[in-house]
C-alpha cells in the first residue's frame, strides 16, 4: 500500500509520517520509508543522528543506476538515457517489490532500526549549492516517481512517502501514485489552504484524500477543521510529550506514545487498508501514461532526442499480476 503525507511547510507532516512508519513497523509490517522532500527531515524524525542522515545515499544522485536496472530488457526503451521520471514499465521491465533485495535498494536504501523493528529508508537527497542555476528539485524527486511507477506492492506491505511541502507534487503525476494521501492541516486558514489546492487539483483523478488535523487544542480548533474540510477530516492529533522528547533528540520507546495518539495512528492504518479493494490497475496505468505523454511533449522528447510515446506498452497493466511478465 502506497501512502503519501503532504501539507504546508511546518504542518507536522514529517513528524506524523515518521510516527505512522513507527506504528507500522511495530506491528511487524514490511515498510519502505521515502523522504521525497528536499528539506530532508525524515531520517532525524526516525531517530537518526544528523551525521547519519547526511550520509544516507541519495536517490537523485543514483538515477542512472536506477534507470538501468528498471529498464531491464524492455525493447521499447533503447537506453537508460531515454528514460525520464514518468517512463512507464512494460514487458521486460524490472519491477520493484517491497520485500525483495535488489540493486536499487542495495545502492539507495538503508535499514533503520526502530525499537528492534527494521524499515528501509530511501531519500531523494537535498538540493545543494551545486544544483543552483543548473537543476530544479523536481529532477531530484523524479527518481522517486520513477521507482513508484515500477513498484508492485501488496496487501499488508507499506510504502510511506514524505512529500514536498505545499502542492508542488502536482508539477508531475506523482500525486496519483498513492492509495491514500494524508494531508496534514493545522486549524488555521493557511493550514487548510493546501487542502483546497490538493482537492481542486486532484479532482477527477480518483485520489483518496484524507485530512489529519494537527496541533488541535480544543473544540474550537476541531469545529474549524470540520467546517473547512468536511467529511475529509479523518482524525486529529494534539500535543504529544513523546514527540517533544523526539524533537529534543531523546525519543522514548515508541510503546510509550500516548494512547490517544496511538489510536489516531491505528485509524490511519485502518483507512489505508480499506483502500486495497479500491485498487484499479488499469486506471493507475492509464494515469501513468497520461502524465508520461504530457512530459514527453512538454520537455522529454526534446531533452532525450527520442519519441517517448513509443515507450508505452499498450498491453501492459501495472499490478500484482504483472510480476510474471517482467524480467526477474
Amino acid at each position: 500500500m502506497k501512502i503519501a503525507f503532504v501539507g504546508k511547510g511546518g504542518s507536522g507532516k514529517t513528524t506524523l509520517s515518521s510516527l505512522f512508519i513507527r506504528h507500522l513497523a511495530a506491528t511487524g509490517a514490511p515498510v519502505i520509508a521515502i523522504d521525497a522532500d528536499i528539506n530532508q527531515h525524515l531520517g532525524p524524525a526516525l531517530g537518526l543522528e544528523e551525521a547519519e542522515a547526511d550520509a544516507l545515499p541519495a536517490l537523485g544522485e543514483r538515477l542512472p543506476l536506477v534507470k538501468e536496472y528498471l529498464r531491464g530488457t524492455n525493447p521499447r526503451i533503447a537506453s537508460a538515457a531515454e528514460m525520464i521520471k514518468t517512463t512507464p514499465p512494460g514487458e521486460g521491465s524490472r519491477l520493484l517489490r517491497v520485500r525483495e533485495d535488489n540493486p536499487v535498494y542495495e545502492a539507495c536504501a538503508r535499514a533503520v532500526e526502530l525499537d528492534g523493528d527494521m524499515v528501509r529508508l530511501m531519500v531523494t537527497g537535498p538540493f545543494t549549492d551545486a544544483d543552483l542555476g543548473v537543476a530544479c528539485y523536481h529532477s531530484k524527486t523524479g527518481a522517486v516517481e520513477l521507482c513508484l511507477n515500477h513498484l508492485v506492492d501488496g496487501q499488508g506491505e507499506y510504502v510511506v512517502v514524505d512529500m514536498t511541502a505545499g502542492s508542488d507534487s502536482f508539477a508531475s503525476g506523482m500525486f496519483t501514485r498513492f492509495d491514500v494521501t494524508f494531508l496534514v492541516a493545522e486549524p488555521t486558514r493557511k493550514g487548510v489552504s493546501v487542502y483546497r489546492q490538493y482537492k481542486d487539483y486532484a479532482r477527477g483523478f480518483g485520489v483518496v484524500l484524507k485530512v489529519v488535523g494537527n496541533k488541535v487544542q480544543g473544540r474550537d480548533d476541531l469545529d474549524f477543521l470540520r467546517a473547512e474540510v468536511g467529511d475529509d477530516l479523518l482524525v486529529t492529533v494534539g500535543h504529544s510529550d513523546w514527540v517533544r522528547a523526539l524533537e529534543k533528540g531523546r525519543p522514548p520507546r515508541f510503546a510509550l506514545l500516548e494512547d490517544v495518539n496511538r489510536r489516531a495512528l491505528h485509524q490511519l492504518r485502518t483507512a489505508v487498508d480499506a483502500t486495497y479493494e479500491l485498487r484499479d490497475g488499469e486506471r493507475y496505468t492509464r494515469q501513468m501514461v497520461h502524465f508520461h505523454l504530457k512530459n514527453a511533449l512538454s520537455w522529454g522528447n526534446e531533452r532525450t532526442g527520442a519519441d517517448l510515446a513509443a515507450q508505452i506498452d499498450p498491453s501492459f497493466v501495472l499490478g500484482e499480476s504483472a510480476v510474471a511478465a517482467t524480467t526477474v
